[in-house]
């Protein structure tokens, strides 16, 4: 994980965002390039990793910077991963949040609760969702 570089300067080109996505299959909402750089741009805090220039990696909060910061859009594209990228920007966002007072929630799946166990959360509610048409 040496090579790789963690910084807040988002990438200069969103098209690697959109790869990185769909490398993951999580596109299904056909999201354009220019819609992955608003989300971005307008969440509170977001942390990316490169390999050299290569985006790897990339999180985000989106938060009213006062009472709770949702950690969400976690990814590493897949021949990143269990390399310790995520840990490190998990560990990122959460720095983050503590040194502004914010209390740090996600949203994951089943499978995924240990993962985040290991940084201390804990379940406490149920999280529910509603479609819209987009």
């Amino acid at each position: 994980m040496n090579t790789i570089h963690f910084t807040i300067e988002p990438p200069t080109d969103f098209a690697q965002l959109l790869s990185l996505y769909e490398s993951l299959g999580w596109n299904s909402l056909n999201l354009s390039v220019d819609e992955l750089k608003k989300m971005c741009n307008q969440s509170w805090y977001a942390i990316y990793a490169f390999d050299d220039q290569k985006l790897v990696g990339m999180g985000r909060i989106i938060s009213d910077g006062v009472i709770t910061g949702i950690i969400c859009g976690l990814c590493v594209l897949p021949s990143y991963q269990s390399k310790g990228i995520g840990k490190e920007m998990v560990n990122r966002m959460i720095d983050h949040c503590e040194r502004n007072r914010v209390i740090p929630q996600l949203m994951c799946t089943e499978s995924l609760e240990s993962y985040y166990e290991s940084f201390g959360f804990k379940k406490f509610t149920v999280g529910m969702t509603r479609k819209i048409m987009r």
